[in-house]
């Protein structure tokens, strides 16, 4: 006879109904919505004003709190915690959205205090978390900017700060701006009129290197046939912000140009509270942006002479130089931008272009090597090697006869195909230029 056994009792509670968490959101972002209009929330209201943002606290704007349901996080520990508890939300729920935390005598919380608070949102303008920006009055040791954890509802991978809010512009084909945080998403749509017939949209990846998901949101927007404009820091973080935006966009087949901002030392919202501050930033996003595969090639070189500061003082340094950012220009749209970009790599490193021409041959040469030797190893059923195979490099092949005119004193087209080495030559202040 069989004996039914009792079903096991699982000691974890069961999940949060998400349609409660999307509740408890709305009402923290008009929790928030208040608290910015109060007393307390002076300091971030002249915050704002300082940096040409004031518009997010006017009720009669239309960039105002309407469109960004921009608030304020007081600076109390509870605050928040017990208006949404006096709402009817559990501490489960207020934990799993996001908006709360447990100490180590699980006691709870607010996890935003003395913060500007952003919503993100996903296309239809639903609340899916938060970014905090610290308060002007903070610490040094206070984090600037605090977002929602992982949810049932937020991935911050998968979504894009700006997109609800400039679904308008997006729709009339306006070209993307992928930028670091929310004051400077915001600052792009503000150095724009609001009945412009086109222009440029700021889009923030919350908290997060771009992703492969955010890349596909991007290329997908209808603008960015018109181009894809990076628009990171001009520091050393987001340079390396750069280079991945850069890996991931080209990956991601984009339908336009990738391109990146002409910064000049800041971020958008910087030139936002300039003189000129609109003009700046339209400019930087639009008028003077330049391929961003020549961004890349600049931070790489500037990486180098910051880890090796005597690299470039003779001609085998240089030529290491030249060997280290030669695959980029493959990634040349056509002819003459590989030639441009091989240009001025010769101008940064002080060598001819015959030697940049030398080492895009070796480069095409190891690629067809390594792509007969994958061939070979998967004939037999094994691995590829751990050399990746070079995407088609028919730019900047078709550049080598540009480069051999433009300056070059040798046979590039000899070089490409028998290995030869030119004797190097001295330019104006007794550099040797010409071979590796």
């Amino acid at each position: 006879m069989a004996i039914d056994h009792p079903t096991p009792i699982s000691d974890q509670p069961a999940p949060p109904d998400p349609r409660r968490l999307r509740a408890a959101n709305r009402a923290a972002v008009a929790f928030y919505r208040e608290q910015l209009g109060g007393e307390h929330a002076r300091g971030v209201r002249d915050y704002l004003r300082i940096r040409g943002l004031g518009t997010l606290a006017r009720h009669d704007s239309d960039e105002g709190p309407a469109r960004w349901l921009v608030g304020y996080a007081p600076r109390a520990w509870t605050a928040l915690t017990h208006q949404l508890r006096a709402e009817g939300f559990t501490g489960q729920e207020l934990v799993a959205a996001g908006l709360s935390v447990r100490t180590r005598n699980q006691r709870l919380i607010d996890r935003f205090r003395d913060r500007l608070m952003f919503p993100i949102r996903d296309p239809a303008g639903h609340p899916l978390g938060f970014i905090g920006r610290a308060a002007p009055a903070a610490g040094p040791a206070v984090p600037k900017y605090l977002n929602t954890p992982e949810t049932a509802l937020y991935r911050k991978g998968t979504v894009l700060f700006g997109v609800a809010e400039q679904q308008d512009r997006i729709q009339a084909g306006w070209r993307p701006v992928v930028v670091e945080g929310p004051i400077d998403a915001i600052a792009v749509r503000l150095s724009h009129t609001s009945h412009g017939r086109s222009g440029a949209i700021g889009v923030a990846s919350c908290g997060t290197t771009l992703t492969h998901a955010q890349a596909t949101i991007l290329c997908n927007m209808p603008g960015a046939g018109n181009g894809i404009v990076v628009a990171y820091d001009d520091d050393p973080a987001g340079h390396t912000a750069t280079e991945r935006a850069w890996s991931v966009l080209r990956n991601a087949v984009p339908p336009g140009p990738l391109l990146a901002a002409a910064l000049a030392g800041g971020d958008p919202a910087d030139l936002l509270r300039s003189d000129g501050g609109r003009a700046a930033v339209r400019n930087a996003v639009q008028g003077q942006a330049y391929p961003l595969v020549q961004a890349v090639i600049d931070h790489r070189l500037t990486k180098l002479t910051t880890r090796h500061p005597r690299l470039f003082e003779d001609i085998a340094g240089r030529c290491a130089a030249v060997r280290a950012v030669v695959p980029l220009l493959f990634d040349a749209v056509n002819a003459a931008q590989a030639t441009e970009l091989a240009t001025r790599v010769t101008e940064r490193l002080g060598v001819g272009l015959d030697t940049v021409a030398i080492a895009m041959a070796e480069h095409v040469d190891g690629s067809l090597h390594d792509a007969g030797t994958a061939l070979e190893q998967a004939a037999l059923g094994r691995p590829p090697p751990v050399r990746s195979i070079h995407r088609s490099p028919s730019a900047a092949i078709l550049a080598f006869p540009t480069l051999r005119m433009v300056g070059t004193t040798h046979r590039t087209d000899a070089l490409a195909t028998t290995g030869e080495r030119p004797v190097g030559r001295r330019d104006s202040i007794g550099r040797t230029q010409g071979s590796c």
